[in-house]
């Protein structure tokens, strides 16, 4: 039995109150169900979690979260207390969005050191392990690698158990994700040695294998898991791009285009194609995209 197919929005303006109260309350009438902003230090950035007390504020059922925080800019322990205190500001509508980091730059530019893959994923699953605790039992005994905690008492959130939701490509995250998902999502997106991003996995046979290891790490609890696609790219109608404009701005086949997740281009009727087929091949029912108003008509066409 397939999962009911859900939207959400990452985006902004996350700096002007009024507008972005403006925008969350358009999404919300528009259909989409959740509101994500991302966890970024330099240029534009803002704090992942305050611009969506002013969402939330704005809505009665959107829900909210980051996507995805940068584990490597926070202790567990308190980005625990900081999930329970916007969950509970937002009447229990908190997704927890996470992920490993990987931007070498941020780093950089506050002397943060940005550890090698390997330790990253280890602080990784402890941080995930802590998480856990603390949000379902509000305390974490712990001696770890990476950190050591003994915390008691924290106030619980509203919901019950709120959900995870964990990004990545490789194996390893893809593997806690099967432990410790909620959602799992799709990036398709490589780290490079540098710290930066490069769309290595959009092809779907790649999605496949991430498909297969997220079945075996999970088990048992693979029913339990949510699959979701981070979109890249979104053009409705007239103005969409060719597959051979697609693949060359990603560096992949022409071919690839039509069952690739992070793109969604073309008619209305095609997309909405898409989304089914997709869901079939890999359980995709989350689709998080970046231009609200643009695919919009596509909500419709779905109900």
């Amino acid at each position: 039995m397939h999962r009911p197919i859900r939207f959400g929005i990452q985006g902004g303006p996350l700096d002007d109150p009024v507008a972005l109260a403006e925008l969350a309350r358009r999404i919300e009438a528009l259909g989409y169900d959740e509101f994500f902003t991302m966890d970024h230090f330099g240029g534009q950035s803002v704090d992942p979690f305050m611009p969506l007390m002013t969402v939330a504020a704005a809505t009665t059922r959107l829900r909210v979260g980051p996507l995805v925080i940068n584990n490597e800019f926070h202790h567990p322990a308190l980005l625990a207390r900081t999930a329970i205190s916007m969950d509970q500001l937002s009447s229990g509508r908190l997704t927890l969005g996470l992920g490993t980091g990987y931007a070498r730059a941020e780093h950089d530019a506050i002397g943060l050191e940005l550890r090698d893959p390997g330790p990253r994923v280890d602080r990784f699953g402890e941080s995930l392990f802590v998480l856990r605790e603390l949000l379902d039992e509000g305390a974490c005994q712990m001696v770890g690698t990476h950190h050591v905690v003994d915390v008691d008492g924290l106030l619980p959130p509203v919901q019950e158990h709120v959900p995870f939701l964990i990004g990545g490509h490789g194996r390893r995250v893809v593997e806690l994700a099967g432990r410790f998902a909620d959602i799992f999502q799709f990036t398709g997106l490589e780290h490079t040695e540098d710290g930066t991003l490069q769309p290595a996995g959009f092809r779907v046979d790649h999605l496949d294998l991430r498909a297969q290891w997220l079945e075996d790490a999970a088990g048992n609890r693979n029913a339990e898991i949510e699959r979701s696609a981070l979109v890249q790219m979104c053009v409705v109608g007239d103005d969409a791009p060719t597959d051979a404009e697609v693949a060359d701005r990603y560096r992949f086949d022409p071919a690839d285009v039509a069952d690739c997740p992070f793109v969604l281009t073309g008619s209305i009727e095609q997309i909405v194609d898409k989304i089914g087929r997709l869901r079939e091949r890999l359980g995709i029912s989350h689709w998080v995209i970046r231009e609200p108003e643009a695919f919009a008509p596509v909500l419709d066409a779905m109900g």
